[in-house]
């Protein structure tokens, strides 16, 4: 089969508003012209060209299968040289054909569609429906190539009795690998500048939370960096021109910064919006807070300010900041965050990225930071033919795994650059109700373990929702970016992030079979240094149409262990019944904001108990069965071997 076809749906943003005033409610108009301002703009890229030197036309991948198990299809294929992902394609069957063309197979993320893994599990169709199955190989995000032979599967419908049961085997004993977690390097939040904010939402005041918020991230999770935009914003006046000179003013940037190092965070410095001052057309703006997204109308000056600022930040704070990344803009090739052309934008990267080496060749600087991992292959085309320095490669994208750009990075000639996505999540789109509940949690852990060993660092989009980009938060639960309410309860995202973080140095190999093995269920097993296991299983699909849970999806998990455990064992469980603030909050009917007594009740189940199980134990295995729901996730804790003469799980 021929044909080239998009690898992304439609990007709806995942950036900042600012509601103004106290305590902004529902009916701000702010966040009303900001909704319609970003809903007529976010669809528009900045230039949808590829890159100068085109890209790879790549096979099909070959070796594809289809596996029915209760409820979906698990898809396989074999690996293909230069992809940086796949994409599915489905059409339904006449006659046992294909009856009409196949189209991406849509799992409602939002945005980029394609998978960087060589499997792909369908729950979007009708139990018991046949349906013939293709993919192809994306080289770039922009095209596909050619689709491959399809093959021909139909879920099976659910039966009645106990669910599928999945067999997952841990060795303990089993040398391993170092378990990689690209979740701690770098987290998302909003401007910076809130932290000086004494406003409330919610009756919460603003800047208190998300510093709280930011600190709690640290001391949980371990998280080391903060990204975040518009550090040159106007609201914190680092630029102003006088008489036609330009007066450079960094006072309110090193309060924000300040705070954010006495949280035990480094910035990620993302150069940008522009200043009003030194904007060509100061009135093309995003957001509520009016964003300036215009090119500067004096190169020069642009120039001055970015090494004003590198050179300031490093005499205040050091050689630290030899460790900080410096990242040039955000997602120019949307319309709504850059007003210029895809050539001024290379100019405003190079530019800026020799401003920063000005300072100190050491400093690291990156991009393009693009939507839906755009422009990519052409900031590296750009920087082969200019010697503009590219030290990191930054991008993002929404509602599927990151895509493998380790491939590009090799194409042209920089495998040695750090992939940083700094931004990602399971939607671009604000007030989405998949923010606020457990299936985000488990679509989290599926792109964490996707990621691990081929990214440096996997940033949530962002840490609280003290977060304004199309307005203050209308209610507690308003389905924001945040991973932290309003008032600071957890949501279950948050919560998978803890789970990720009681995970062992060392990764183990696990087996699984069964119905469900390696796509629907998936298990990550680590081993600590004093001989604990943490093992994490999870039931999870890309499918947000299941977002509050298929029944049929549910499986059991029988977790067996051998060749070490010999302490007491735990299991904490994330679900809709364990963890999520949305069934919590139901059940008390919270409404827009909780009352103090519903504050409190919210506060004490802010956390995820683990509770001791007693094991089986047999033959020198330890056996925990587990009833694992779709979505859901659980944590089985092994204590360290008990010394000799005790008896194992007791």
């Amino acid at each position: 089969m021929t044909g080239r076809h998009e690898a992304v749906g439609h990007h709806a943003g995942g950036h900042e508003a600012s509601g103004g005033g106290h305590d902004a409610g529902t009916g701000s108009a702010a966040r009303t012209d900001a909704w319609g301002d970003w809903t007529r703009r976010i669809a528009l890229r900045s230039d949808e060209r590829g890159a100068a030197g085109g890209t790879p036309d790549l096979p099909p991948p070959a070796g594809l299968a289809a596996v029915a198990g209760v409820s979906h299809v698990r898809l396989s294929w074999s690996p293909v040289p230069d992809a940086v992902g796949y994409l599915v394609h489905r059409a339904p069957l006449r006659d046992g054909r294909p009856a009409g063309p196949f189209a991406p197979v849509d799992h409602q993320g939002g945005d980029v569609l394609a998978v960087p893994d060589t499997w792909y599990v369908d729950t979007t169709g009708e139990p018991g429906r046949s349906y013939a199955y293709a993919v192809a190989a994306v080289p770039e995000v922009t095209v596909t190539g050619e689709l491959g032979d399809p093959v021909v599967a139909a879920a099976l419908p659910a039966a009645d009795g106990p669910p599928p049961t999945v067999d997952v085997r841990v060795d303990a004993a089993a040398p391993g690998t170092p378990l990689h977690r690209p979740w701690q390097p770098m987290i998302g939040s909003e401007r910076l500048s809130q932290l000086l904010c004494a406003d409330t939402s919610g009756g919460r005041e603003i800047g208190a939370e998300l510093l709280a918020a930011l600190r709690r991230v640290r001391a949980e999770v371990g998280v080391e960096a903060v990204r975040a935009h518009a550090i040159l914003h106007d609201d914190l006046g680092v630029y102003r021109e006088v008489d036609g000179r330009p007066v450079h003013d960094f006072t309110r940037v090193d309060r924000v910064y300040d705070l954010l190092c006495s949280a035990g965070l480094r910035p990620v410095v993302e150069i940008g919006f522009m200043p009003r001052d030194l904007a060509r057309d100061p009135e093309r703006t995003v957001f509520a807070y009016r964003g300036v997204i215009s090119p500067p109308k004096d190169w020069d000056r642009w120039a001055e300010l970015v090494r004003a600022l590198v050179a300031h930040l490093l005499d205040r704070y050091g050689e630290a900041v030899l460790g900080w990344d410096f990242e040039v803009w955000n997602e120019a090739n949307l319309e709504v965050f850059w007003a210029g052309t895809r050539e001024e934008w290379m100019r405003l990267y190079e530019v800026t990225a020799r401003a920063v080496k000005d300072v100190d060749p050491r400093i690291a600087v990156g991009g393009p930071s693009s939507a839906a991992a755009g422009w990519v292959d052409a900031l590296l085309e750009h920087a082969t033919r200019t010697g503009t320095p590219v030290d990191f490669v930054s991008t993002h994208t929404y509602g599927s795994p990151p895509l493998d750009l380790r491939p590009t990075l090799r194409r042209l000639g920089f495998p040695h650059a750090r992939l940083l996505w700094t931004e990602w999540g399971v939607t671009p789109t604000h007030f989405h109700p998949v923010n606020d509940g457990a299936s985000a949690a488990t679509f989290l852990l599926g792109g964490m373990r996707s990621a691990a060993g081929r990214v440096d660092a996997l940033s949530y989009w962002v840490v609280s929702d003290h977060f304004e980009e199309l307005g203050r938060p209308p209610r507690l639960l308003h389905g924001g970016f945040g991973l932290i309410t309003v008032g600071g309860i957890a949501k279950p995202r948050y919560h998978a992030l803890r789970m990720l973080a009681r995970l062992g140095d060392t990764e183990l190999p696990v087996r699984a079979s069964g119905d469900g093995a390696d796509g629907l269920v998936q298990a990550w097993a680590s081993r600590h240094a004093d001989g604990g296991l943490a093992v994490l299983v999870w039931v999870s699909t890309l499918d947000q149409s299941k977002r509050d849970g298929d029944p049929a999806l549910a499986r059991r998990v029988r977790l067996g262990v051998a060749g070490g455990p010999g302490g007491g064992v735990t299991v904490t469980r994330l679900d809709r019944e364990h963890g999520d603030v949305t069934t919590l909050a139901g059940r008390l009917g919270v409404g827009d904001w909780p009352t103090d007594g519903q504050w409190d009740a919210l506060r004490a189940a802010d956390a995820l108990p683990a509770e001791p199980v007693e094991p089986d134990v047999a033959g020198g295995e330890v056996t925990v069965e587990l009833l694992v729901p779709q979505p859901g996730a659980v944590l089985v804790e092994f204590a360290p071997p008990e010394p000799a003469g005790r008896a194992v799980g007791l």
